[in-house]
């Protein structure tokens, strides 16, 4: 083996132990040859709701451990390269990013390896709420939501919106959306909060600096299986017609839905599918997992484990702050991650933010 390279094999090496052990691969292995025999039983699609949700964590598993084995044989390669560096020196530049390209194989199964939450591997709910700041901070609130639906399709996850209402004359008044992918709960948990804006009113004809504020809740998406205390009899169920634009006839036909929950206040609502039995389905979907949120917030007080602490949508409770105006910077005040690359983190490159929260997060 080339001198130069021993030390940063044998890092690698301790690397590749250390993450067989805590991201549990013979564990999965296991786990992922029981499901796929079950799959392939005769009957087997016989309950579509059930093999679906199989397929879902086998699927969830392989991609796991194929990364692992990828890395494994990408270790065999680096160090076939270091050997023969040693020998010729011609070698030298294909084994020096031979083990650049496993650093950062390593890197995303340590990202893998943070969660491990009761949901944090599924699908979530992502809402975006106005706050302080009027109008301004309906147009914020659009901003945001392109920013999230971006870094999702980034992700190469299923983004599905359920509602968009648009503002009086500038952004949105309200959007919330699914998204499905590997991980999608886990990692958009740290949007989750109050975000600022401070630049130049596009509004306001003196051109005067305005600081707005708008609102990102991020819930997961429950099994069918998780059992939510939420009767029928204690839902009304609306249904309007469509304020915006949305699926086939949502414009002509009463097709929105609006569920409230009497007991809890909480309302909800979905407009953006096709007909109002899937806007009925997917607005239930949301009230199940809020109502959900609500149980876990009472039982535990001092750790909000899905949503992290309630905060006004306002001054003085952002989780991260957007400056436009005097000078251009994005900063996250949880994990400190700054950068002066506003444009591209408006338009969806989030992830240097969304890795350093959950380090920081690790970290406390």
């Amino acid at each position: 083996m080339a001198a130069v390279f021993e030390k940063e094999l044998s890092d690698i090496r301790t690397r590749l132990e250390g993450a067989r052990a805590f991201l549990h691969i013979d564990e999965k292995q296991e786990m992922l040859a029981e499901l796929e025999q079950l799959s392939a039983q005769p009957g087997f699609w016989d309950d579509v709701q059930q093999a679906q949700e199989v397929s879902r964590k086998a699927s969830g598993l392989r991609s796991v451990v194929e990364e692992y084995l990828q890395a494994q044989e990408a270790y065999a390669d680096a160090l076939t390269a270091a050997e023969l560096a040693a020998e010729d020196e011609d070698f030298l530049s294909e084994a020096s990013e031979a083990i650049k390209s496993l650093d950062g194989a390593l890197d995303a199964l340590e990202v893998e390896s943070w969660f491990s939450g009761e949901y944090d591997s599924g699908d979530a709910i992502v809402t975006v709420n106005p706050g302080q700041g009027g109008l301004e901070a309906q147009d914020w609130t659009e901003m945001l939501f392109k920013m999230l639906t971006r870094y999702c399709d980034s992700k190469g996850w299923k983004v599905k919106v359920l509602d968009l209402v648009p503002g009086e004359g500038i952004g949105i008044d309200r959007a919330a959306f699914q998204v499905e992918g590997r991980n999608a709960y886990g990692m958009l948990r740290s949007e989750n909060g109050v975000h600022r804006l401070v630049r130049i009113s596009p509004t306001d004809a003196k051109h005067r600096r305005q600081t707005t504020f708008a609102s990102v809740e991020v819930l997961p998406v429950l099994p069918e299986d998780v059992e939510v205390n939420l009767d029928p009899n204690d839902v009304r169920v609306d249904v309007y017609r469509s304020s915006g634009p949305g699926g086939q006839c949502v414009n002509t036909t009463d097709s929105a839905v609006r569920l409230t929950h009497i007991p809890t206040g909480i309302v909800v609502t979905c407009q953006n599918e096709k007909s109002q039995i899937q806007n009925r389905e997917s607005a239930f979907r949301v009230l199940r997992s809020r109502l959900y949120e609500l149980e876990r917030q009472k039982r535990e007080a001092q750790v909000d484990a899905l949503r992290g602490d309630r905060m006004d949508n306002g001054f003085g409770s952002q989780i991260r702050s957007y400056v436009l105006y005097p000078y251009q910077m994005v900063k996250d005040l949880r994990s400190g991650v700054e950068t002066g690359n506003v444009d591209g983190v408006l338009d969806g490159d989030l992830e240097a933010f969304v890795v350093g929260y959950h380090r920081w997060r690790l970290s406390q």
